[in-house]
C-alpha cells in the first residue's frame, strides 16, 4: 500500500546541480524517519541524509554543506538539493520510509541514476 517513487536523476558535469523527489502515497502513518540512501556499483548502500524521528537531519559527512534534504508534508513530497556534485556522487539514489506498523519496517522506491562526468 505504502509507495514511494523518485525523480530527477541524470547527468550531470562536477560541480553541478540537481533535485531530487520522493512522492510517496498510501497509507502514510507513525513515520519515524525518512531519507535518502545511494548505491554505488560493488558497493553497500549507504545513508546520505535523513531525518530522524525527532525531525532532526542527518548527513554522511561526504554531502555535507553539498547536499539539503527537505520535505513538503502537504504533498507527500521528499527531496533532496544536490550541489557542488562530485564524480563520486555517482550511484543509484533511494527514498526510504522506516514506518511503525505494528512493527519498524523499511519502505523504498525503484530508485534514481545520478551520474557526475565530464
Amino acid at each position: 500500500q505504502v509507495q514511494l517513487v523518485e525523480s530527477g536523476g541524470g547527468l550531470v558535469q562536477p560541480g553541478g546541480s540537481l533535485r531530487l523527489s520522493c512522492a510517496a502515497s498510501g497509507s502514510i502513518y507513525n513515520i519515524y524517519a525518512m531519507g535518502w540512501y545511494r548505491q554505488a556499483p560493488g558497493k553497500q548502500r549507504e545513508l546520505v541524509a535523513r531525518f530522524t524521528n525527532g525531525g532532526n537531519t542527518i548527513y554522511a559527512d561526504s554531502v555535507k554543506d553539498r547536499f539539503t534534504i527537505s520535505r513538503d508534508n502537504a504533498k507527500n513530497t521528499m527531496y533532496l538539493q544536490m550541489n557542488s556534485l562530485k564524480p563520486e556522487d555517482t550511484a543509484v539514489y533511494y527514498c526510504n520510509f522506516k514506518l511503525y506498523i505494528g512493527a519498524l519496517r523499511d519502505y523504498w522506491g525503484r530508485g534514481t541514476q545520478v551520474t557526475v562526468s565530464s
